[in-house]
């Protein structure tokens, strides 16, 4: 099963603002036309404006804002695509330990207590 392509997470952020935007555009068109009226262009008018105006607005920024994480889900998920680290035995360990531990002596970089 394919994931969606960045076009369709577009429209979808988009379509999730728009409903949002309205839901918004309404409470807060309802709000101001019965705080201050609704002046010459009548109810339904300042209400849709309002309504499609916020609609616009959140639908144009959730668009982005998915494209946007979209692309960064895909880099977050290749980072952490890192190779498997070789399964050695407890004397391989301690044996590249050792070396580890005798070069530092060698260089002189061993910290001392």
């Amino acid at each position: 099963m394919s994931e969606p392509s960045v076009w369709t997470k577009r429209r979808m952020g988009a379509m999730m603002g728009g409903g949002v935007g309205l839901t918004i555009g309404f409470l807060f068109g309802s709000w101001n036309i019965l705080q201050h009226g609704a002046g010459p262009r009548g109810v339904l008018s300042t209400l849709s404006k309002t309504m499609l105006s916020s609609a616009a607005t959140f639908s144009f920024f959730l668009a982005i804002g998915s494209v946007i994480r979209n692309d960064s889900l895909e880099a977050a998920q290749s980072r952490m695509m890192v190779p498997v680290p070789a399964i050695r035995s407890r004397a391989e360990g301690f044996q590249l330990m050792r070396a580890r531990w005798e070069e530092e002596r060698r260089r002189g970089s061993a910290p001392r207590l």
